[in-house]
């Protein structure tokens, strides 16, 4: 099956933050340490990557293609997690409105931030914005979002997909305009990286 349609998704390298398991949402840290490693021989030469204007994408984005010009859109950022931010599961389990945002995250608001709803408006505009074959920088949460939004099996639950730090989505259409429209993927997969950098 031939697609002439498709976008490569990488998550960003993680933070202190995220080691800590904490909601980083707008919150604009560094990457923790350069323990990535260039994507540039699983792509190809790679002259233009896209992704989000906070500095823990731009820093992986340099790791992973530092040859690569970075077009920064604040469209890819996370999820804004609002008075969650910098927070852990074990700091809001008992916070009410935490609980009804993790039981519906698409239509529940986190106070002061946004709903994945909004988070998956503002990055399915940023996908339309990209060419085939283009590579985007961005956070678990868009990733997510795209996912569920678009697999083929139908609507997914935006929690039951695993987007580890650094893994690389494939998303596929048989053309532009069936993404325009909103149809699924005829694929989606995660591209398998071997320890060498390898596909």
């Amino acid at each position: 099956m031939v697609d002439d349609h498709h976008v490569y998704l990488i998550r960003h390298l993680p933070t202190e933050g995220n080691e800590k398991r904490q909601y980083i949402g707008w919150t604009d840290e560094p990457i923790s340490s350069d323990h990535g490693r260039s994507r540039q021989d699983v792509f190809g030469e790679v002259k233009t990557v896209y992704g989000s204007d906070l500095l823990r994408a731009k820093e992986s984005a340099a790791v992973y293609f530092p040859e690569a010009a970075y077009v920064a859109d604040r469209r890819w950022r996370e999820c804004h997690f609002g008075e969650f931010e910098g927070k852990t599961y074990a700091e809001l389990e008992m916070d009410e409105e935490y609980r009804m945002w993790i039981d519906d995250p698409m239509g529940t608001t986190p106070r002061g931030g946004e709903c994945l709803a909004e988070v998956e408006a503002r990055v399915r505009s940023a996908l339309l914005d990209v060419s085939s074959g283009s590579v985007v920088v961005t956070h678990g949460g868009p990733i997510r979002s795209l996912l569920s939004l678009f697999s083929p099996d139908g609507p997914v639950d935006f929690w039951s997909w695993s987007v580890p730090h650094g893994s690389v989505w494939k998303l596929a259409w048989r053309h532009y305009d069936d993404l325009k429209e909103g149809l699924p993927c005829i694929s989606i997969s995660e591209v398998p990286i071997t320890e060498s950098g390898s596909l």
